[in-house]
């Protein structure tokens, strides 16, 4: 495992320039467990004086009184403080800020849903302490830290009570195509395009799960150490992360999760599926999860009007849940007796048709990257997603897996595939179907394009048919 810190060069950046400000800055931090929330900001705090307090995992036992005395327990410690103990966080605050009124400091509250929840009243003294006295150091920034970004987004973000207090703030997804290979190339410098594939087909770009893979293990090697042995990081990984989440709401986030690992599907078809009425809270539960940056709502759009549909598909975007669910849930009886050991994942069921979902989850997590091979100006996208047109008495049904619209009323219809082989010339049919089903304004130009990772048939290319072929290995390599 690398200690070097590689990527969110972006966010480093934001950080640096509020900091010039000098005036003090109130930070809010969310993302899914494992994002490198904690670790970003310890990478922009490197030189700087830093104290992080972590709030307590929850268990059914634990209490406010709890979280209040771990969090006195980590003041006494990076201040070398007598041991107190403290009935109210108002007191604990200003006991904190006592410590840092002077100095040049960045301040990490971690996993701040933890530490808060159980107490009604942690949030407005929070409030009052950084009314009253954080705000008046001009050198101090205050990060609030959370992988629960319901919670967030609703006591913090979207709260009155903290309204135009934050001056950033920052959602960590899983890290760019450009940034995994960075880090890949980082440990592994002779890693083929196709074996980068395998490994993010698992690990997406979540940082934590990239630094699990052994520089000394092929793809196949590693996945089967992260995987299926008894003591494999990742195999218990999946219900950590619902239950440390979502709590005693886990089981019906499992639910809508268990539906998305098939495909991407309609707020109806999610409604029929899981046995559900249209209720708001339903509603709340998948905006959870698209908030946690587990599921990716895509919306299609109108292309005569260039205005956004009403209509929308759900899409698991996180590979990693998506592996679990389809090979390591469905054998974790066997993984325990060690039974997977020597398995090849060659040998899983439906392998290369997985691997297909998970190469197109990485493209659209990516698009920008497919933006900038096909050369368009990011000003001149007016539209990129995936698309789909719903089969009327006028037009039949159609779904394009990746569409870019230009300012220009040109067309990029981008066919995302993967195949072990080479692409065979049929892929050409195929996608003029799709192209030939969609309902196109007359004033509208489209170019077909083909996205692959193991190469096309001579005669793909021979037939001059797509305005561009793109190798996604390309991506992995630069």
């Amino acid at each position: 495992m690398s200690e070097s810190f590689v990527g969110r060069s972006k966010e480093l950046r934001e950080l640096k320039q509020i900091q010039e400000r000098e005036s003090a800055n109130l930070v809010v931090v969310q993302g899914r467990r494992r994002i490198g929330k904690s670790r970003l900001i310890e990478e922009f705090a490197k030189d700087q004086k830093f104290y992080c307090f972590i709030g307590t995992a929850p268990t059914k036992k634990t209490t406010a009184q709890m979280q209040m005395d771990e969090f006195a327990r980590q003041l006494c410690e990076q201040f070398s403080l007598p041991k107190f103990a403290m009935q109210d966080w108002g007191d604990l605050l200003t006991m904190l800020y006592k410590q840092v009124s002077k100095n040049r400091v960045v301040i990490l509250f971690d996993e701040i849903s933890w530490m808060g929840s159980l107490d009604a009243t942690f949030l407005g003294k929070l409030k009052n302490a950084w009314d009253t006295q954080f705000k008046k150091n001009p050198k101090l920034m205050l990060v609030l830290c959370g992988s629960v970004s319901s919670w967030i987004e609703e006591n913090i973000i979207s709260s009155t009570l903290f309204l135009g207090r934050p001056t950033l703030y920052l959602t960590l997804h899983a890290l760019p195509l450009p940034e995994c290979n960075q880090f890949l190339k980082a440990q592994h410098s002779h890693i083929s395009p196709y074996e980068k594939l395998k490994l993010l087909s698992v690990t997406g770009g979540v940082p934590r799960y990239l630094e699990l893979i052994n520089i000394n293990l092929s793809a196949e090697d590693n996945i089967r150490a992260m995987c299926f042995s008894p003591n494999a990081p990742l195999l218990n990984e999946f219900e950590r992360i619902f239950s440390d989440i979502f709590g005693t709401r886990s089981k019906i986030y499992k639910e809508i999760i268990q539906l998305l690992a098939k495909g991407s599907v309609s707020l109806e078809d999610i409604f029929e599926n899981c046995g559900r009425t249209k209720t708001g809270d339903f509603s709340v539960y998948l905006n959870d999860l698209e908030t946690a940056g587990f599921v990716s709502r895509d919306f299609t759009w109108n292309l005569n009007n260039n205005k956004q549909s009403k209509l929308s598909h759900y899409r698991l975007k996180d590979n990693y849940v998506r592996f679990y669910l389809k090979y390591i849930a469905p054998n974790k009886t066997k993984i325990a007796k060690g039974l997977f050991n020597e398995n090849s994942i060659t040998t899983l069921p439906a392998w290369e048709s997985i691997l297909g979902l998970q190469f197109q989850n990485l493209v659209l997590n990516n698009a920008i990257e497919i933006i900038k091979k096909l050369e368009i100006p990011l000003e001149d996208v007016q539209f990129v997603n995936s698309f789909f047109q719903q089969k009327t008495k006028s037009q039949p049904g159609c779904q394009i897996d990746l569409l870019i619209q230009t300012k220009y009323n040109c067309l990029f219809v981008c066919e995302i595939k993967f195949s072990k082989n080479k692409i065979p010339v049929s892929i050409i049919d195929e996608v003029q179907k799709k192209i030939t089903s969609i309902k196109m304004p007359k004033n509208v130009s489209c170019r077909p394009v083909l996205i692959h990772v193991n190469g096309v048939a001579p005669a793909v290319l021979e037939k001059r048919y797509f305005s561009r072929v793109i190798d996604f290995g390309e991506i992995l390599v630069e």
